[in-house]
């Protein structure tokens, strides 16, 4: 949301809204989701800024600005440009309360995201683990049963902005050697992912990996205090119960925005990502 008062504020607003309808169901490359990013958070100012400018705040290339404009369809970066100066305000409506149980389910999750935007108003916790995880080389990532899909997702993302990580999602007695080898191999850091219901594998590897010598960031479901006791980080983000099996939608954000703030410790992210997206084009990696 734009700063200011007056109009500027709803102007912004709207823009916004309709600049986030623009990017749905479109599959971007993570240097155009920077770009995007940047423009929903400077819708306002977007109309005054060069190409040059825009690249220059969402910490791009000025060519991969002219990129995007033609993938969301424009002519080039005017078009684009043109587009947000004419946006409308959108209208407002009111939410109607969840009348059956999936609703209800969605509107608890919701919450459960709200939750955590409130947390997220101290950055401190998450800037400090995106350091250590950056720093961290090799880099391995802790996820049991149902923690695997999160763990996972993370590691196939983080792979393509930090030199070496390792994903540790199978227990049984070669989890701690694992553990020893990426601790052997140089990490610092380990990465958990602890959600319901907790394994108790999970709990011996924390408490092998700090006796190790590695620091312990944990994403878990809420101060679990067993998880807590074996980590030296803990963010929380709540999990939904609504349905028979538990939802992650926060835990999973939190994990991508972790990932950003990793990306924001590591200089050479955006070198990363720009060559990946060259490599992809060239193997014609992607059909979209």
């Amino acid at each position: 949301m734009s700063e200011g008062a007056g109009t500027d504020v709803p102007a912004g607003v709207g823009a916004s809204t309709q600049l986030h309808r623009l990017f749905e169901g479109r599959r971007l490359t993570p240097t155009q989701r920077r770009i995007a990013h940047c423009l929903v958070r400077r819708a306002t100012d977007v109309p005054f800024l060069s190409s040059v400018e825009l690249a220059q705040l969402a910490g791009v290339s000025q060519p991969s600005v002219t990129r995007f404009a033609l993938v969301l369809g424009f002519d080039g970066y005017p078009g684009l440009r043109r587009h947000v100066r004419e946006l409308a305000i959108p209208g407002t409506g009111s939410d109607q309360e969840p009348s059956n149980p999936y609703q209800q389910a969605v509107r608890a999750e919701i919450d459960n995201l709200r939750h955590l935007a409130s947390l997220l108003a101290d950055p401190g916790p998450v800037e400090r683990a995106g350091r250590l995880l950056a720093a961290s080389r090799p880099l391995p990532v802790l996820g049991l049963r149902a923690s695997a899909a999160p763990a996972g997702g993370f590691c196939y993302f983080a792979a393509k902005v930090h030199p070496d990580v390792r994903l540790l999602d199978e227990g049984g007695s070669l989890l701690a050697d694992r553990v020893d080898a990426a601790r052997h191999a140089g990490a610092s850091a380990l990465l958990c992912f602890a959600l319901p219901r907790h394994p108790r594998e999970t709990l011996a590897a924390l408490s092998h990996a700090r006796d190790t010598g590695l620091t312990v960031v944990t994403i878990a479901d809420g101060t679990f205090s067993l998880v807590a006791a074996h980590s030296d980080l803990l963010l929380p983000a709540a999990v939904g119960t609504g349905l028979v099996f538990d939802t992650v939608s926060a835990p999973m954000l939190l994990g991508q925005v972790l990932l950003e703030a990793m990306c924001d410790a590591l200089p050479d992210a955006q070198a990363r990502l720009e060559d990946f997206d060259a490599r992809a084009a060239t193997r014609g990696l992607f059909v979209d």
